[in-house]
């Protein structure tokens, strides 16, 4: 579920119209809903209850500093795959702590700040990986606590570019050579070896290859929980969200059918998983992302032009793949709708942005409203892997971001000055 809904032919996140938002900040435009956030947190949180566990939520997905406050103010631990990530949480306000270190190329520098600042573990992807870890701990006589991160070759039928669990990846250790790795690990003076952690993949709205990962690494986790005294179990990420339709999804009367239309629910997720875990007597981690910021977020762009040819009706938009590429990388669907909704004919319409791209599209022959000049639209479930991934390609600048809670709203990223693009740039001596 989800906080924007038509209220009359007005679309609103809480108790605010975003038609406001616009002409008070412009756009492009981001919007956040703090609820959805703080809603989605909680209801994974409360159904994972049983056991004790920690949510780390997979900042990579959306890191503006607020996200990471609302959920730091939950409780919520953090997945951080680069040392800039953990400085985030840290200037948010939350607790390294409680934060994971993820990732197949961390740096020494990055081992090192992560030491220095106390994280609960490194999910370790090699051996090589390994050693590093421990001769930067040796120089800066720590111990390091690491799991170890194993590729359960299970095959999750998501996106090529989004899957992890098989051996054709680059991610974590083979299956059957982990017994090995701990063993050799548990020479190291430097090592702590505090858990076992796994990730299959993103965006998966079945529960099925979860519970045969689980079902798959259990016994390999028991054995070596008793061998080295593990404390926890992290089951990684990956949850899936709803882009379609995804308007809809944000009514508590569709939730309730979800059972009838086999989506994944925390719920669901963890009446499978539970009779697994349990057993085991570990603390349970998990490390979601889209699942909390996905649908917490919109990206509203303004229609700039109408141009229609023999074949095509394009509507052109403010807003470009450099603000949102996952339609240009991943063919992503993302729900376009109206702000002000509207009837009549719909138009099979291209919405595509102002770079010298073909691939600068949001949709394709998508049937929308009869829309004109003008007219804004919002670009749904665009919370996650959104501003996260935007660039300044043909210097562009970033959009401003906005936090709605309730009846309130406040800029939580100011809309970047073009002149900042290029401020660390210099004109070489030579050619002055």
């Amino acid at each position: 579920m989800h906080d924007f809904r038509y209220v009359g032919k007005k679309l609103y996140c809480g108790g605010v119209s975003i038609e406001s938002l616009v002409k008070q900040f412009g756009s492009p435009l981001y919007i956040y809903s703090q609820r959805t956030l703080a809603g989605h947190f909680q209801k994974l949180d409360r159904a994972m209850s049983p056991v004790d566990h920690l949510v780390c939520y997979a900042m990579k997905s959306n890191s503006n500093l607020s996200v990471i406050r609302t959920l730091a103010n939950l409780g919520s631990g953090f997945d951080i795959v680069s040392g800039g990530e953990l400085q985030r949480v840290i200037a948010a306000g939350g607790d390294a702590r409680k934060c994971v270190f993820a990732g197949v190329g961390k740096t020494e520098t990055e081992i090192e700040f992560a030491l220095r600042r106390g994280v609960y573990s490194f999910n370790v992807e090699s051996e090589p990986e390994l050693q590093r870890i421990n001769r930067v701990a040796a120089r800066l006589k720590k111990v390091a606590p690491v799991a170890v991160r194993v590729n359960p070759n299970v095959d999750a039928h998501t996106h090529a570019k989004i899957t992890t669990g098989t051996y054709e990846n680059k991610f974590g250790i083979a299956f059957e050579n982990i017994e090995g790795v701990y063993s050799r690990a548990a020479k190291l003076k430097n090592i702590r070896l505090r858990g076992l952690q796994m990730h299959i993949g993103s965006q998966l709205t079945a529960v099925s290859p979860f519970e045969q990962a689980v079902k798959k690494v259990s016994p390999l986790v028991a054995k070596l929980r008793d061998r080295y005294k593990l404390e926890f179990f992290s089951i990684g990420g990956g949850l899936g969200i709803v882009y379609q339709p995804a308007l809809e999804s944000g009514s508590a009367e569709w939730w309730k059918s979800a059972a009838a239309k086999n989506i994944l629910t925390p719920d669901k997720y963890a009446a499978r998983l539970l009779p697994l875990l349990k057993p085991l007597g570990m603390r349970i981690l998990m490390e979601p992302g889209r699942f909390i910021s996905g649908n917490a977020g919109i990206l509203v762009t303004r229609i700039e032009y109408v141009k229609r040819t023999g074949k095509k009706n394009f509507l052109i938009v403010d807003a470009a793949m450099n603000d949102l590429i996952r339609p240009a990388f991943y063919d992503a669907y993302h729900e376009i709708v109206p702000l002000v909704r509207r009837g009549g004919t719909q138009i099979s319409s291209d919405v595509v942005g102002p770079i010298c791209e073909s691939g600068d599209y949001f949709c394709k022959d998508r049937p929308l409203p009869k829309l004109g000049e003008g007219d804004h639209i919002a670009l749904l479930s665009a919370g996650a892997y959104g501003s996260v991934m935007g660039s300044n390609y043909n210097t562009r600048s970033l959009p401003t971001e906005v936090l709605v809670n309730g009846n309130k709203a406040a800029v939580v990223r100011q809309h970047q000055p073009v002149q900042d693009i290029w401020a660390n740039e210099k004109v070489a001596p030579w050619l002055k």
